[in-house]
C-alpha cells in the first residue's frame, strides 16, 4: 500500500466519523436550559438584625435572607451577635434553621 493511499484512506476514515457526529447532532439535539430553577439566588443582608417571628413566639439575633425568585425573607438565628451561627455551651459547630419572616411580592414590581 503506498503512503498516498493510506493517507486517502484516513481522510476517508475522519470524514465518515465527522459525518456521524453531525448527523448525531440533528437527530437527538441536545437540550439548552438557560436558567435553572433548581437553584435558588439569595440575597444575605449585610450585618446580624433582631428576628421576630410573624407571630411573636421568636426575637432571636440573626441574619435575614431574601430568596430572589420567590421574595421570601428568612430569618436565621445566630444565636449570638456573631455573623454565623454559634453556640457557646456547645463544643461541635451550630447549625441554624431559618423561619419566615414575611415575603417580598416581586411579582408586583411589573405592574
Amino acid at each position: 500500500m503506498t503512503q498516498d493511499k493510506q493517507t486517502n484512506i484516513l481522510l476517508f476514515i475522519i470524514a465518515i466519523a465527522l459525518v456521524a457526529i453531525a448527523l448525531k447532532s440533528m437527530v437527538e439535539p441536545r437540550s439548552v436550559v438557560a436558567q435553572s430553577h433548581t437553584e435558588h439566588r439569595f440575597f444575605i443582608e449585610p450585618g446580624v438584625q433582631r428576628l421576630r417571628s410573624s407571630d411573636g413566639s421568636k426575637s432571636v439575633a440573626g441574619r435575614v435572607v431574601i430568596d430572589l425568585q420567590t421574595g421570601n425573607a428568612w430569618g436565621f438565628p445566630t444565636l449570638t451577635g456573631d455573623p454565623y451561627p454559634s453556640d457557646p455551651t456547645n463544643v461541635k459547630p451550630a447549625v441554624s434553621h431559618p423561619f419566615l419572616l414575611g415575603r417580598f411580592a416581586l411579582e408586583d414590581v411589573d405592574k
